[in-house]
């Protein structure tokens, strides 16, 4: 019998470097995402010029799944909306 592996819960924090909105959401986003086994991986937007063509200004922002995940917020973390996609993606 073949034990199948449960993907990983990822959340994808795009920002900048110079960016204390970013940090802010970076420390919030953290014990949430422990919780529920989650990881986070953080993409420098200013790295990419498709991204930052994308999210201009609008960083931080907090992505369910990769770049091409659901947009859960940005400027600031919205704890219960992330605390339930991560439930629901369990």
């Amino acid at each position: 019998m073949c034990a199948t592996v449960q993907p990983a819960l990822t959340l994808t924090l795009l920002v900048r470097a110079y960016c204390h909105l970013c940090d802010h959401m970076r420390d919030a986003v953290r014990p949430l995402a422990a919780a529920a086994g989650a990881q986070v991986v953080e993409i420098d937007v200013d790295a990419h010029a498709e991204l930052e063509a994308r999210f201009g200004e609008r960083v931080p922002v907090l992505l369910q799944g990769g770049v091409e995940g659901r947009e859960l917020c940005h400027y600031h973390l919205d704890a219960p909306r992330v605390a339930q996609a991560l439930a629901d993606a369990r």
